[in-house]
This record gives structure tokens, sequence and C-alpha cells, in this order.
């Protein structure tokens, strides 16, 4: 049905020749809107037009601050075009912290439950357009499912794979990256193309920090390569200008990249047909420009992942030929592809690659007048992964020569790596200062304080350079296009070593005094501060032109700049108003050397040219530059990967776990028996990840993180056994009466604090034999608990499943063939204390200020069996409860803590713990302070008990 309405006011504006009258226009519209909004009475197509003029109006530009709620009202209809509108104008006009997301999540949960495909894909596109963080905590699960459950088309399949690369690259925190790796891995097998190419895109982006959960796609893409390539299984709707899935191929063989060579040998050898007939096709050409594209990125593709399995193997070597051809051509992204492949080439470091790059170092150098400066940009990442000591003077001589015309984007990269490349590979130290001043000379405005640091560094480092430093140096000050930057460098150099060259003609003192002063009033103020600095040593080194420079601090010290007026007066005193020289010697010392260490130039260029989306394999620089990221790759596919929970690291091995469970069910028996669930939970009190329960059948462990007042838990529920688990459910209880409060969220009163707890993220149902999946809750500190609360009364979570014809054990209780087993929540108090930084005075200025009773709890306690523990083991503990720990306050072997408690009702608490050890009764005393004597009397409680507890 068509908004006739909606075409004549488009129409309308349209039509308006001038600003004021589309505004006059939009005004009465909105007064319209506004007034039929009041109208209870409207159906879903007066809503629906009225919501599209308000979408069209945000589009051109105005604010548009009502009709939310009736957009959010339209996602409930069931018609397609009303909830389209809708779901349109709440990705549009909604932010992320709207009030109103609430009710659009619910509607999305909906939606992407429906057995109506169309409207779980528009859930789909408005999660992916929107990206909340609330959404992807709510609905990040229902997503997952959709994409691996085999009844679903692959219409919403496809969407629901890129709907969550689009939340994982917004919020990688609330994914199952881990958990779930088989079945999106076993998706690379699907019958549709377009699926297949959605879910290597996200196996593509997940493999990059989760590698070994993704270690099977590389037998699955070199598979899938070798159907499309070798036996032609592929569909004539997926043929592009006669090149079969060039999409997929070109993801595929991205996706190898992440991994090393496989261990099989026919997987090797299919991969290597597979890229041979790549190379050979493209290899042909074709007039159609099309298709000379698409083969042409399968082509890039093929020589990077060949480069990255074996640099000296024959299929690079027969791409050199292809590669030096290709950046002549005339197509300006071919001649880009063709450069960055060289870059691949140069960081290999192989020694074919570096010949077969030199054969066309002409080229490359002749890139640089390219008129695209995305060619240019590349051909100056090539020189400068090529440079070696053998052509180090060719390559930075012509980076120098093109640098005077450079585009301003790209001479301070540039300049980086001029200056990295001449510092690496100088073999006579005359050159590497010829070329920094010469640097700085033509783009002095680019010279950054790290390069000109570094400069100093080396210059002091090398006796040798010194005095060829100072004499060059000295010589660019008297002239007359003479830096800033040179200044710096120049007033430096001489103020250290000037003294080696005050013997030489035109070298004097005086000479090098008035080289540099002759510049000082066109200079900033920082430049003229450091020139001061280097007056002040001229008077040590040469007293023969101490009345010259004198006068100059008395000109300057009363200057509007503080730093200069300042540094006058004081260096003024120091060389006139003292008696003796020895304060002069003293401060005028001469430097140390620096203390070898990395360049920070490298470090900040790999800094600058880190990529944003998919990771490189390589970074751009030769052999050295990539060995960082060579052991980087190895360690990450060598460790153990992490659920995606942010929380730390992985609790629970699934792998590990379900070896153990299909091997020896009474070894678990055994050890259950050890690790109960009391030695577990005081545990939990001090650490934020580690195992909650454990029992034949399930195994329990929790991250936790917090911040001020707010927690987050993820709960993870292992399957132990040798059957799948059903009917799994949890609820939040009392443990002492075993009352439900609320299955999802509620409000708590344990030991030690009152709590909101909510539920974001349900588990399963079902958990598979073997599996691992997790459950999150968030925690919001209300304030301390009711002193007279029982001290044994946790916040616990009740687990109900069902295991079928399978013994469970000494489990809690069974009802018609339903499980429960009860655990503890380790949330006390402390877990909500932030630790403060206090010197000596701080702490004890305000442990008087809070003074004693009734903010102060105090008890002496011995300690438990095995007597008093050791400081570090005391350290250990009260660090766990988020005091920080403040050495040096206590000299008799006690502990010192400061922190402070974020709570909803009180705010800000500042809490004081001191924890004496009497060596010769055995005995603690431990005094707790804090604002609130409430807090003061549950922490004292608490603590006391963590003490005396056995870990």
């Amino acid at each position: 049905m068509s908004m006739r309405g909606l075409t004549v006011f488009i129409a309308d504006l349209r039509n308006c020749r001038a600003r004021d009258l589309e505004e006059k226009r939009v005004n009465k519209e909105m007064a319209n809107i506004r007034a039929k909004f009041k109208d209870s009475g409207l159906n879903g197509y007066q809503k629906k037009k009225y919501v599209a003029k308000l979408i069209y109006m945000y589009i051109l530009g105005w604010d548009v601050d009502f009709g939310h709620a009736e957009a959010v009202q339209l996602l409930q209809s069931s018609k397609y075009s009303e909830k389209q509108i809708g779901y349109l104008a709440c990705t549009l006009l909604l932010s992320e912290s709207s009030d109103l997301m609430h009710l659009v999540v619910n509607s999305l949960k909906r939606d992407l439950a429906s057995q109506n495909e169309v409207h779980v894909c528009l859930a789909l596109h408005a999660i992916a357009n929107v990206a909340g963080r609330e959404m992807a905590e709510v609905l990040s699960y229902q997503v997952q499912q959709l994409l691996v459950e085999g009844h679903q088309t692959s219409f919403v399949r496809k969407k629901a794979a890129l709907c969550l690369l689009r939340l994982y690259r917004k919020h990688p925190d609330f994914f199952q990256t881990v958990d779930w790796a088989p079945k999106i891995v076993s998706m690379l097998d699907d019958h549709d193309f377009g699926t297949v190419l959605a879910t290597a895109t996200l196996i593509t982006t997940l493999a990059q920090t989760y590698p070994q959960a993704y270690a099977r796609s590389v037998e699955k893409g070199i598979n899938r390569l070798a159907k499309i390539n070798m036996d032609r299984e592929y569909s004539p709707d997926y043929v592009y200008y006669d090149v079969p899935v060039p999409w997929l191929q070109v993801r595929l063989l991205r996706l190898l990249q992440y991994y090393p060579p496989p261990g099989d040998l026919q997987l090797i050898n299919k991969l290597s047909s597979v890229l041979q007939n790549i190379i050979h096709n493209a290899a042909s050409g074709s007039k159609n420009i099309q298709r000379n594209n698409a083969q042409n990125a399968l082509l890039f593709e093929a020589i990077n992942l060949c480069i990255h399995l074996d640099p000296e193997s024959v299929l690079v070597e027969q791409s050199f030929g292809i590669l030096g051809n290709f950046i002549s051509a005339k197509e300006t992204n071919v001649r880009y592809l063709a450069l960055e492949t060289m870059c691949h080439l140069a960081a290999t470091g192989a020694r074919n690659c570096i010949d077969a790059l030199r054969v066309n170092q002409e080229t490359i150098i002749s890139s640089l007048k390219d008129r695209d400066i995305s060619v240019r940009r590349r051909a100056v990442d090539l020189l400068y992964s090529m440079c070696d000591e053998t052509n180090v003077r060719v390559i930075v001589a012509e980076l120098l020569r093109y640098l005077q015309i450079a585009d301003y984007a790209i001479r301070d990269e540039m300049v980086l790596k001029i200056a990295i490349l001449t510092e690496k590979f100088a073999m006579e130290y005359s050159w590497y200062v010829d070329v920094i001043l010469q640097l700085i000379t033509i783009a002095g405005d680019h010279i950054s304080d790290d390069i000109w640091f570094r400069v100093i560094q080396i210059i002091t480092n090398n006796e040798d350079l010194q005095v060829y430093a100072a004499t060059t140096l000295l010589a660019a000050l008297n002239s007359p296009a003479c830096h800033e930057t040179t200044l710096k460098v120049g007033g430096y150099v001489l103020g250290e070593f000037g003294h080696f060259i005050a013997n030489n003609p035109g070298c004097s003192p005086i000479d090098q005094f008035t080289a540099i002063h002759s510049k000082y009033s066109a200079c900033t103020p920082r430049t003229r501060a450091l020139l001061l600095t280097t007056y002040l040593k001229f008077v040590n080194l040469f007293p023969e032109i101490k009345d010259e420079i004198v006068n100059v601090f008395k000109q300057n010290r009363h200057v509007l700049d503080t730093e200069i007026s300042q540094r006058a007066k004081e260096y003024l005193a120091i060389v006139a108003e003292m008696q003796s020289d020895e304060i002069l010697q003293t401060v005028c010392v001469e430097m140390p050397v620096f203390p070898e260490r990395e360049s920070a130039l490298v470090k900040r260029l790999q800094k600058e040219t880190r990529e944003t989306e998919d990771k490189r394999t390589w970074v751009i620089g030769g052999r050295d530059a990539n060995a960082e990221m060579a052991r980087e790759s190895r360690r990450r596919r060598t460790s153990h990967p992490n659920s995606a929970t942010n929380l730390s690291t992985q609790v629970l091995p699934s792998e590990i776990e379900k070896e153990a469970a299909s091997k020896n069910v009474m070894a678990a028996n055994r050890a259950a028996a050890v690790l109960d669930d009391g030695t577990l939970f005081r545990r939990l009190v001090l650490i934020p990840n580690g195992l909650l329960h454990r029992d034949p059948v399930l195994e329990l462990g929790l991250k936790s993180e917090y911040r001020d007042q707010l927690g987050r838990l993820a709960i993870f529920f292992g399957n132990r056994s040798l059957h799948a688990v059903s009917s799994l459910s949890t609820a939040l209880v009392d443990a002492e009466t075993g009352l439900q409060a609320n299955s999802s969220s509620g409000t708590f009163s344990t030991a030690t604090c009152k709590v909101r707890v909510s539920l974001v993220q349900p588990v399963p149902a079902i958990l598979p034999q073997g599996s691992q999946l997790h459950q999150l809750y968030k925690v919001e500190c209300l304030g301390p608990a009711d002193p007279t609360a029982d001290a044994n009364r946790p916040l616990s979570l009740a687990i109900t499943f069902n295991l079928g014809a399978a013994s469970t054990g000494s489990l809690s209780s069974a009802d018609n063939g339903n499980t429960t087993v009860i655990v503890a929540l380790p949330i006390p108090l402390t877990k909500f204390v932030n630790p403060v930084e206090l010197t000596d005075h701080d702490f004890f200025s305000r442990w008087r200020q809070i003074g004693g009773p009734p903010r102060e709890a105090q008890v002496v306690f011995p300690p438990r069996e095995g007597g008093l523990l050791d400081r570090p083991e005391l350290v250990r503990r009260i660090g766990g409860l988020g005091f920080k720990v403040l050495e040096g306050l206590d000299q008799a072997g006690g502990v010192v803590g400061a922190g402070i408690l974020s709570c909803v009702e009180l705010g800000k608490v500042g809490c004081m713990v001191r924890l004496e050890v009497n060596q010769e009764h055995k005995m603690y005393r431990c005094t707790v302070r804090t604002t609130n004597e409430v807090v003061s009397h549950t922490l004292r409680v608490h603590i006391e008990e963590v003490i005396v507890s056995s870990l």
C-alpha cells in the first residue's frame, strides 16, 4: 500500500527553493504529527505513515525528538511494511542508552524466535545496525543459535553470521566463541555458497583471536577450494565472468593465511594444486575488465598465501615475473596491489625475494611519481621494507628527493622511515649526521621530538661521532636557513661536546655562542628554555664568555613565560651569586651514556601502521620487523583459547574435562571429594576466577569482574557425564531457607552485603555430553547487610537438571527424575572495594581523622590450627579482599591496607584496615576504620573469617 501523504510531503520539500521555506514546511508537518500522535485511535497504517515522515525529516538533518514510542509500537505489528518502518525508525532515532531500548530488545527477542523468516531477518538487520551493548548481552546467544540450527533457511543463517560478526567486532566479550567453534566451522560444508561466505568471513575474524579453536577450518577451507577449482562443484549462479565464486575463494585464501602449513601431506598437495591453478588462470589474461578484476583478486590473495606458506617455494618464484609486470600496469588498483604484495615479499627477508625486488628497484622508485597517492604510499612502504646495507644510500637519497615534493599526508611517515633506515643501516657516522641534517632541512616541521631525541642518544653514545656532529651542526647553525629543530639538536650537542672543537678555526667559544644566540629571538619559548641550559653549560666549559651569558640571563629574568623566567633566575643565581663554582660543576656534569634499548621510532611506526579490521599476518618492514609478530602468532596458536567473556582466563578446559569424564569417572569422584564446595567458595572470595563446584555430572566454573558498585558473573556449566544433561534450569535462592526469590533476578541480603542480581543470558536447557556453556549475571551492590544477619547465609544458585538413566552420585536432592544442586555464590561486600594508594602521611592522617568507635571495629583472635600465617600469605589475603596493601607502614610484620567501597545506598566509603601480628602470644589484632560504622563492623567480621579460614 503506497503512502500518498508521504509522497506529497517529499514533493513539497523538494519544491522548497530556500532553507527557510523548507524549515517552515517541516515545522508545520511536525506540529501536525504531534497532534495526530495524541489521538489514541491511530491505526497501524497511519502510524507507519507519520513515522516514515519523521524518518525522512531525520535523514534531511532535522532533529526529531518525538515519535519514538510510536516507532516501538510498530514493532508489535504482524505486517511486514509496518514492522520494517518501525525497525528503521528505531535504528535511526534511538541511541544505545535510550530508555525505550529495553522494549526494542524484547521485540527483537520475540521476532528472533518467530517462524516467519522475514521477521527474523528484520530483527537481525536491526541488531547489526544498532549493535548496542544490551543487545549483545541479551541476544547474542539467540543469534548464535539461529546460525547453527539446521532447520533454519540459508537466508536466515547467512544474515545471522553477519550479525554475529558485527556484534563480535563491537562487543567481543559476550560470545561463546570457543564453545561454539565446532558448530560454526562445520558450516563451511554448507551447500549454500552465500551461507559459506558469511560463515568464512565470521571465522576469519574469530580465528585471529582464537586460532586454536578454529584450526579445523583449515582442512575444510582447503577441501572447499579444491572442490571449486579442481572438481568444478559450484552452481552457475555463483560464476562471475567465468570466475567461480571469487568472493568465497578470496575469503578462504585469506583465512588460511592465519595458520601455518597443514601437517597432512595430502592437504598440502591439494592446496598446492589449487594455488597453481589460480596462478595459471590469472596469467592467461583477458580483455574483459570485470573478469580481470575477479582473477586479479584471486591471484594476489593466492600469492600472499604462497608467501605465507613458503617464501622460497616454486610458486612464489613463478609470481615474481607477474608482480614485476603488474607494477607497471595501467590500472591503479593493480599497481597498488602489486606493490603491497611485494611488501609482503620483502617482509619475509628471504634472499630470493629480496633479489627479485632489486631487479625491479628502478620501477619501484619511479612509482614514487605515480599520480595516485595510495600507490605512492605503497612505493614508500616497499622501499622501506626492501632496504638493507647494500642499497640504503640509493633508497634514502631517492626518499629524500621525493620528500621535497611529497604530499603532506605522508610526510610524517616518510620522515620517520628515513630516520629509521639511516640509523639502522648507517655504515659511516658522517653519513648518518649528514642525512639527518638534510632531513631536518627538508622537512623540519615534520620532525617529531622522538626523532631528534633519538639523534641525541646516538651522538651521546658514540664518541667517534661527537666531534664530527659538533662541527657539522655549528656550520648548519651559521647558515641563514636554519630550522628550529637544527637549533635544538645543535644547542644540546654544542653544550655537551662543544669543547672538543673549541680550538678549531671558526669554532671558538664566542663563535659557538654567537651562532646559537643569533637565532634565539626567533624560536619558540620551549627552544629558548633549552638554549638557556646550553648557555649555562657554556659558562662551565668556557669561563671567558661568562659576561655575555650573564647578560642574557639578566635580560630573561622578567619575561612573561614562566619557564624561561624561572630558568634565567636560577641560572643567574648559580653563575653570578655563588662564591664557588662547585654547584655549577655539579649541575653541568657530563651527561652519561644512554642505556641501550630498542629504538622508540620503530615502536612508533608499528603503532601508526596498525590495522583496524582484519589483522595482517605481516607488518611493513623486513625480517626483523616481522620477527616479533611471528613469535606472537606462534604463541597464540599454541596457547589455550579463552572463552569470549572478557573475564581473564578460561575456567573449564572442556576438551580435557571431556576426556577425563569419559575415561575415569571414579577419579572425578575422588577429585570432587577433595575439592569440597566450602573450600572452593572460600578461595573465590579472594580471587575473581576459579572452580565453583564439581561432582560426577556437573562442573561449575566462575569468572567475575567488578567495577565500583557493579559486577558481572559468568557461570560455566561443564557436562562431565557420558550422557546429555536435559531440563537444565537455574534459580537464585536463599541457601538457609531454600526459598526461591525469583528465577531470573532479585534483591538479596547475604552475610555481608545487600545486592541486586539480574540474569543477562540464561544457559540452554540442554547441555550435550562433554560440552561447556555459560550463564551471565549482573550484580549491583546496594549496601552493607544488617549487622545481625546470619553469617552462614550466602546468596546461592540452585541448578536443576535431568540426566536420564545415568547415576547422579551423591547430589543434593532428586524429585521426579530431576536433580537439584545448590551452590553458594561468592559475592561478599569486599568484592566492591577498590584499592587506593596512600602515602604514610595520608594514611595516618585519615586514620586519626576517622577516630575510634563507633566507626572503628576491632577484634583480637587466635589463628587457625597450624599457627600464624606468614606475611606474604597475609598480604595475599588482604589484597584479595580489594585493599591496596601499603608497604612500610607496619614494621612488626603486620599488614596495612586502604580501599574505597562503592554502593548505591552509601556512595563512596573510605576503608582502612590494620592487621597486627603478636608472635609471642600467637594472636592477631584486626582494626578496621571506615566512614560508616555498619561497614566497619561488617568488614571486621569478614576479614577475621578470611584470616582464620583454611584455603
